[in-house]
């Protein structure tokens, strides 16, 4: 596993395991083997890449964060999908590329993952609810799929979904969005360097709660952007739908990048907590969650209040 330390951002800055990880379904997780990174034989990097909290502050305690995580398949609390995520089966696991490629089908997750280099970034992901994290993601380059397939002259939006199982997620049950979930970037937004589609964390396969088995990770958008538990991948020229924005466009925006100068109509983006920093710890929101100069260049010319 090659490691790639994106930015600025050091083993130092990450999110402790214990506070992102819930250690009872850590354990449980053991038994995704054959998935994500224990399937390319790298299984666990051994031991973990984080032991300080983020800024150097003190982590909340255990029993505070270990849940956290949004994920409305399997519930709309924090600790829901941490308890409930287990139900959903990862293996097999298959996604459809499908729209403007020229090797459209179903793969099979082996088949993806074949011949992909597995990488170590270590990412600052931003809620739009206003809080933060650090973690270290495990994966390969969106664009590397793309190039696989090969992307058709005129296209110029990815379309992503996630899986929808009524029987193992629970939290469908409630019609909080028109299920399932679906995401999309502009294709030069998913062609970006940055753009990730993890298959673990910390080194470990990513489990259920956390979007398994491969999930997208987009950095500089707020994290409803970064899509869990792909199944359908479809490359297109009209922009696609997205789920939150259909639930509610004055709140949610197609682009969602990260930007304390764009107000949430509910709550002020300017600052945000860090998770494991204590209740009351706050940071200032970084534009773009700081990944300005390697992508403000994107949206030269786009005015990013009307286009939030």
């Amino acid at each position: 596993m090659r490691r790639n330390w994106n930015g600025k951002l050091t083993e130092k800055d990450v999110t402790p395991e214990s506070v992102y990880l819930n250690r009872r379904n850590l354990i449980a997780g053991a038994g995704v083997a054959g998935l994500g990174l224990a399937g390319l034989g790298l299984g666990s990097m051994g031991g973990s890449p984080a032991e300080a909290a983020p800024q150097g502050l003190k982590p909340n305690s255990f029993e505070d964060i270990t849940n956290y995580n949004n994920y409305y398949e399997f519930g709309t609390g924090k600790e829901d999908p941490a308890r409930y995520a287990d139900a959903l089966t990862l293996a097999p696991w298959s996604v459809t590329i499908d729209g403007m490629v020229d090797k459209p089908g179903t793969y099979g997750l082996e088949d993806i993952l074949k011949g992909k280099q597995i990488e170590e970034r270590i990412y600052r992901l931003r809620c739009v609810e206003a809080w933060s994290m650090v973690i270290p993601w495990n994966g390969f380059e969106l664009a590397s799929l793309l190039k696989e397939v090969g992307v058709q002259s005129g296209a110029k939006y990815v379309a992503f979904e996630t899986a929808l199982r009524p029987d193992e997620m629970r939290g469908v049950s409630r019609r909080v969005l028109d299920w399932p979930y679906r995401e999309g970037l502009r294709l030069d937004e998913a062609m970006h360097p940055l753009t990730l589609l993890a298959t673990g964390v910390y080194g470990r396969d990513l489990l259920g709660q956390n979007g398994a088995p491969l999930r997208l990770v987009v950095p500089w958008k707020y994290g409803f952007k970064s899509i869990k538990s792909i199944v359908r991948i479809t490359v297109q020229k009209e922009q696609p739908f997205t789920s939150w924005k259909d639930a509610n466009h004055r709140e949610y925006g197609f682009y969602s990048n990260v930007n304390p100068e764009v107000s949430h109509p509910r709550w002020s983006q300017a600052t945000e907590r860090v998770i494991g920093g204590g209740l009351r710890s706050r940071r200032e929101t970084d534009m773009f969650n700081g990944y300005g100069e390697e992508v403000a260049h994107l949206y030269k010319g786009l005015d990013l209040k009307a286009n939030y």
